[in-house]
């Protein structure tokens, strides 16, 4: 899927303790986005030997039932002894519809675009220059009459050198 992406990790312990992870995964509490209407999801499951097939269904379940219903789902599971009994939860989720972004996250761009154009620091005066300053009215240059690139230049690669 294409477009705007996400991506947030979620941890959880003690009793459903996939639960708490699945859920803290799919709500950036930072950003104040969530996976609402993502037509791909990617997520690892990451969990001590005492995680069970069951917690990882469970946090499956919990992040299709958010996306949009004909979500293309993808996901695995990792066994870290280093995890104890810690589960994290990664997801990146894509293809939003434009319609179901975040306000906050739409108004960003023309606000910023607008500052620019008052600021006197972005602008230039300009000249006006003419090309052909040297040429008489009715007078046309030949684009042919001065070589554009000069053919014992072997900085130039040798097929823009043999062009005609």
């Amino acid at each position: 899927e294409g477009g705007a992406a996400l991506m947030a990790v979620g941890t959880g312990s003690g009793d459903e303790r996939a639960k708490k992870a699945a859920e803290d995964a799919i709500s950036s509490k930072l950003l104040d986005i969530t996976i609402d209407g993502a037509r791909g999801v990617l997520f690892n499951v990451t969990g001590g030997p005492s995680m069970t097939l069951f917690e990882v269904n469970q946090a499956a379940a919990i992040i299709r039932e958010t996306a949009h219903p004909d979500v293309n789902m993808i996901f695995g599971a990792v066994i870290d002894p280093n995890m104890g009994d810690d589960i994290r939860i990664t997801v990146i989720a894509t293809g939003f519809e434009r319609s179901s972004m975040p306000r906050r996250v739409l108004e960003r761009q023309p606000r910023t675009e607008s500052r620019r154009a008052d600021s006197s620091a972005y602008i230039r005066p300009t000249e006006s220059v003419s090309v052909h300053a040297d040429l008489q009215p009715g007078e046309a240059k030949s684009a042919s009459s001065q070589p554009l690139i000069n053919k014992d230049d072997l900085d130039v690669p040798t097929f823009l050198r043999n062009r005609r």
